[in-house]
């Protein structure tokens, strides 16, 4: 089960940091579908990008400290979950797929960290 939570960690780190390096980068895409379509404001894309990039160091260190990694599996839980809710709120279908799958894959982490810990 262990290796299981290496792999998906691994993977997310990869996926929270690509999605935060793409805020960093102001990409036409991103923020066409966080500024444009959901509302959120351009000036507070880094704080996005901060929250990302703090979870992905968060859950691979978390995987020598499992309490850490819990935390920050948790928080990315909670980021992508309020990313779902933004794209809810202004009815954008087509948009909310985009979290779906960080948000699953940090369910995922977050239950194996806690039954590895």
């Amino acid at each position: 089960m262990f290796i299981a939570l290496v792999v998906l960690t691994v993977l997310l780190a990869l996926v929270a940091t690509s999605s935060a390096v793409m805020k960093l980068r102001r990409n036409e895409q991103v923020v066409s579908s966080i500024v444009g379509t959901v509302g959120f404001p351009e000036r507070r894309l880094p704080v996005l990008a901060g929250l990302e990039i703090a979870g992905a160091v968060g859950i691979v260190v978390g995987l020598w400290v499992a309490p850490l990694g819990i935390a920050a599996a948790v928080g990315l839980t909670l980021y992508f979950v309020g990313a779902v809710i933004g794209h809810l709120r202004v009815r954008d279908t087509k948009g909310v797929t985009s979290p779906l799958v960080p948000l699953v894959l940090s369910i995922a982490v977050l239950v194996l960290r806690v039954v590895t810990a």
